[in-house]
Formats: C-alpha cells, sequence, structure tokens
C-alpha cells in the first residue's frame, strides 16, 4: 500500500466527520497510485470519536494514554503504507494539496515533509502570527503538527514522536530527520503552493491571554512545560 493516513483524535465529535470527509476525498489521488488507508487513533475519548470515525470508514485503534505522541505512534504501528501520512482532525486537505504529496513521495528525491496551513477566522493578529509561522517553517523546515508526512522506513528508523513530549514533538521530529535527511542525499520538504486548512478553536476557546501565558512558561521552563500534560492544559484538558 502507498499511503496510510494516520488522524489522532481524542474528544473530537464536533468536527471529526468533516475533517474525515475531505481526507477521502482528497485521498483520491492516490486511487492509481497504490492505494491508501485511513486510520483514526482514539486517543481514550469520552465522546462519540470512535462511532463517527467507524461509520466514515476508518479503521480504528486505541491509545489509552492521553498524548498525541502516543496517538500518532500507535495509529502508525498499526499502519502498512510506505508513507506515513499525520492530519488532525481539526484540518482539511485538499485533492490539489495531496496531489502535491503524491508528487513529493513519487520524486525519490523526499524523505519528508509537512505543509503550510490557511487558519479559519477573521482575526487579523492571528492570520499574522500563521504567516510568521508559515514563513518559519519554510526556512527551517520545520513542519506544522497538523499536516506531518515521512517515509515510513525512516519514520521507524527514528522511533517516531518523542513519547517524552506532550506538545512541540513535531519540531523535536523533524530535529532528527534533518541529519537522516543529508545521510541520504533526500531532502525535507513544506508543500505551500495549496496550504491545509486548519481550525484556529485554541484561540476561540482561551484567547489570547491563556496562550500566550502558555508561551511564556514555555519560554521560562521549556523542558518542564512540554513533559506535563497539566503544564500543556490547551491540549489535554478536553475542551472542543
Amino acid at each position: 500500500m502507498k499511503l496510510s493516513i494516520v488522524v489522532p483524535a481524542f474528544n473530537e465529535e464536533r468536527l471529526l466527520a468533516a475533517t474525515l470527509e475531505s481526507i477521502k476525498a482528497a485521498a483520491q489521488v492516490f486511487d492509481d497510485s497504490g492505494g491508501w488507508e485511513l486510520i483514526v487513533c482514539d486517543n481514550n475519548s469520552t465522546d462519540r470519536t470512535a462511532q463517527i470515525a467507524r461509520a466514515a470508514g476508518a479503521r480504528v485503534v486505541f491509545e489509552p494514554h492521553n498524548q498525541i505522541s502516543r496517538a500518532r505512534n500507535r495509529g502508525a504501528a498499526g499502519a502498512a503504507g510506505e508513507w506515513l501520512v499525520f492530519v488532525d482532525a481539526d484540518s482539511s486537505p485538499s485533492p490539489a494539496l495531496f496531489g502535491d504529496l503524491r508528487a513529493a513521495t513519487e520524486s525519490g528525491s523526499c524523505l519528508a515533509g509537512g505543509s503550510t496551513i490557511a487558519p479559519e477566522g477573521e482575526a487579523l493578529a492571528f492570520r499574522l502570527a500563521v504567516r510568521a509561522w508559515n514563513a518559519i517553517s519554510r526556512i527551517t523546515r520545520w513542519g506544522a503538527g497538523c499536516f506531518i508526512f515521512c517515509e515510513r522506513a525512516a519514520f521507524s528508523e527514528l522511533r517516531g514522536f518523542s513519547e517524552e513530549l506532550y506538545a512541540s514533538e513535531e519540531l523535536d521530529f523533524f530535529q532528527r530527520l534533518k541529519p537522516l535527511a543529508r545521510r541520504r542525499g533526500r531532502e525535507i520538504l513544506i508543500l505551500h503552493r495549496y496550504p491545509l486548512h486548519t481550525s484556529d478553536r485554541k484561540l476561540r476557546l482561551y484567547g489570547w491571554r491563556a496562550l500566550l501565558g502558555f508561551l511564556g512558561r514555555f519560554l521560562l521552563h521549556p523542558r518542564r512545560s512540554l513533559r506535563s500534560a497539566a503544564a500543556c492544559r490547551p491540549w489535554y484538558d478536553g475542551r472542543r
């Protein structure tokens, strides 16, 4: 199988159905290129996440420890594809983005990558922040966690996402990918022609003050902040 699409999901009954429909429509780009599968990792949800995923035709696996790196790794462990793609449950890829993904996976020169993002919502400050992140992402070759793709063999060699981290695990993953890509003479691509559409719900739910407070704590105590679910509350308190 060419492609395994993994969606980590914790209490995502509000947005999951639309996300899975967009993924299935986009993934048809791979129908004549080895095929694809859709896996949802239910990360100990207390709502209808698993039922919604099964109704959409996804294979559901379960991860009892509420941590996004573990959920992604658990989904990948059950995958059969040569390439892994991780899409967050509040994001909607387009067929055009998957077309560029197919070109990257078939190029022979790409080992892994991500995508720039296009946020929902009209808040100017948020859109400026996303624009800044997109520029940083392309310069540093750090992929946003909401869309990551990687050759399965490379993912396995790096043992996936760090399960010591409750946030920023994607940045750690890309930092470990870079020397592997250099050794293999391959590249890391940040796709940018068709950005991934993703929700601005964290900003709507928590506001700038709470999110900047988390950022401040991270800057003061990065090691402690990223290794504690309590310190990464916007990702783990279940608000959706």
